[in-house]
């Protein structure tokens, strides 16, 4: 059965280091959004040249799957910022505020640490494929550092978001997991 969270968005109070995070994870889920949107149009426009116009498609698959997979990691920290990852937040409504405030430092920690661990890969990934030049091997032959620079820029903004997380709880802006006690 699927239910409400409590959970608000986060909040940046008059501190401008978690005010242009927010700016920029907003930034990030609307180039998001207009990938998507990219992808529908191109999507529909494939659907009119191989069904209409009866003509082979060449770029169009891979564009599409590029820009979803590349909406999806820009999407990240905007997602975060909403607090619309799924989660499961029986355990800290059920805890006192001190050990919530400890469940959340704990739990934003490794997150932190995980998007890291990611993020460096990732970055050491794409900067292999621009300094080779890879290249897909379609007929299209897109570079492949313009799509996979969706990795380290969707988790460098993530990282950025979950740190900003964390420093509006410490200074008391915002509350653990958004959730207000009762």
């Amino acid at each position: 059965m699927a239910g409400q969270s409590s959970a608000v968005a986060a909040r940046t109070g008059n501190n401008p280091f978690l005010r242009v995070v927010a700016a920029l994870s907003t930034l990030a889920g609307w180039s998001s959004a207009a990938m998507i949107v990219a992808a529908v149009a191109i999507t529909c426009q494939m659907i009119f040249v191989r069904f209409v116009l009866n003509d082979s498609t060449v770029w169009q698959t891979e564009a599409v799957i590029y820009l979803a997979i590349g909406a999806t990691l820009v999407g990240l920290p905007y997602v975060q910022l909403l607090r619309g990852h799924v989660n499961v937040d029986l355990i800290p409504l059920s805890l006192s505020k001190t050990a919530r405030f400890y469940m959340f430092i704990l739990t934003m920690t490794l997150s932190i640490v995980i998007v890291s661990v990611v993020l460096f890969y990732g970055y050491e990934h794409w900067h292999l494929t621009y300094e080779r030049n890879w290249k897909s091997d379609t007929v299209w032959g897109v570079r492949l550092w313009i799509p996979y620079l969706s990795i380290p820029v969707g988790f460098g903004l993530l990282l950025l978001q979950l740190i900003a997380d964390l420093i509006a709880v410490l200074l008391k802006i915002d509350t653990p997991f958004g959730l207000e006690d009762v």
